[in-house]
């Protein structure tokens, strides 16, 4: 059975050795996630003038707002650095963190605990965070309602946790996180839509934690995501070779239309940290125009032979790099680079494998790289597309256009 007990009760309470002489008062409770990633690891207790840090093995019991010792004080250290250790009360307490299963950032009012008593003393594990009325009752009445009434008011409180296996932690110092563990594990699971707004919604220095820590592909998908304000802030707080790896991540229209809002010697900074083959990409794409279908289009897009056979045809979309919105087309191009068909995934995978793509062809709805986005938008609406080949003077497919990007700008307007 689990005897859940808050923070906040712990917070204050005499601490007695198991003569029962007061020793101090509990200041507040540490995690060693390196130690153990859930059970409390220390107790810091007022002594005097002093903190000290009593192991939590030490706990014997924690009923009727005491806390009892197994043994008397030996030579208990000063807490005086708490590298590496999680404060409850320092670190949690009115602090911001990421609730991964409602998707958003929440306030803390209070921490809940199971108290399990085992083997003649008593273990406290972290269970969830309250960030509900009930909790921040708790710590506006306690010592001023007598706990009785105070707890009978609390079960009229509908609970508000979030279970500590839903919960990241927002740490901003770099040192701090690498020893806390904090690794943003359950926000990089999230859609990146997801992801961008809870990003949003924190401040700067915390939004840049973020995106230093979580995985390059996943920070990508997200800052794509984000209003292009939001995109240039984050970028220019992080350092080149990180920006760098990140923005290698995105799709190269939006990669472009990124360092396209960036001053000159951040962008110049970022594409030198670039691979040389996503650079150069991304650099053609910087010479047109923002608001033109060139500005818009990406240079990942799915070509084969127009004699290829569809089998060759899945075989290329094994190997394709690019996004998957890119996907939903086939190109068939001329050795030239001329475009010459269009062939609907899902028109490939019901035909029969030897059958030619040539023969299951449409013919091409197309715009110049120089075709303002308004008559993109249109074309798009017109003949109902998933995607848009540009094409330059000569028919040669220079890049697509996907229905996302479209989306984006008209979102955007």
């Amino acid at each position: 059975m689990i005897s859940v007990i808050a923070l906040s009760e712990l917070l204050g309470a005499p601490v007695r050795d198991a003569e029962g002489h007061l020793i101090g008062r509990v200041d507040d409770l540490a995690l060693a996630p390196e130690e153990h990633p859930t059970c409390i690891g220390y107790l810091v207790v007022r002594i005097g003038r002093e903190q000290r840090l009593i192991p939590a093995r030490a706990l014997a019991s924690t009923t009727g707002g005491l806390v009892r010792l197994v043994a008397g004080p030996p030579d208990w250290p000063p807490a005086t650095s708490t590298e590496g250790i999680l404060l409850l009360k320092r670190d949690l307490l009115d602090q911001q963190i990421i609730d991964v299963h409602g998707r958003k950032v929440v306030r803390v009012n209070d921490v809940e605990l199971d108290a399990n008593p085992e083997n003649g003393h008593v273990t406290l594990t972290i269970i969830a965070v309250d960030v509900g009325a009930r909790g921040a009752v708790r710590r506006l009445a306690k010592g001023i309602v007598p706990r009785h009434t105070l707890r009978l008011l609390l079960e009229r409180l509908p609970p508000r946790v979030i279970p500590w296996a839903f919960v990241d932690l927002i740490e901003t110092d770099p040192s701090r996180r690498v020893k806390l563990k904090i690794a943003y594990e359950g926000l990089s699971s999230l859609h990146p839509a997801d992801i961008a707004d809870i990003v949003e919604d924190l401040p700067p220095a915390q939004r840049e934690a973020v995106f230093e820590t979580i995985d390059e592909s996943v920070a990508a998908e997200a800052l794509e995501e984000l209003d292009p304000r939001v995109q240039v802030a984050i970028v220019e707080s992080l350092d080149s070779d990180r920006a760098a790896d990140i923005v290698e991540q995105m799709d190269p229209d939006a990669a472009a239309d990124l360092l396209g809002d960036l001053g000159e010697d951040d962008s110049g900074a970022i594409l030198r940290e670039m691979d040389p083959e996503d650079r150069q990409g991304v650099r053609q794409l910087l010479e047109f125009g923002e608001h033109t279908a060139a500005g818009r289009m990406t240079t990942e897009f799915l070509a084969v032979p127009p004699g290829a056979s569809v089998d060759a045809g899945i075989d290329a979309l094994r190997q394709f790099d690019g996004g998957l919105e890119a996907m939903s087309t086939i190109y068939l191009v001329e050795r030239n680079g001329e475009l010459s068909g269009v062939v609907p995934l899902a028109k490939a995978i019901l035909a029969g494998r030897d059958a030619t793509l040539r023969d299951l062809s449409d013919d091409p709805v197309s715009c110049l790289a120089d075709t303002p986005e308004d008559q993109v938008a249109e074309l798009f609406d017109k003949y109902n597309l998933l995607t848009l080949p540009v094409v330059d003077d000569h028919r040669r497919i220079v890049g697509i256009i996907t229905a996302d990007d479209v989306i984006n700008f008209l979102r955007r307007k």
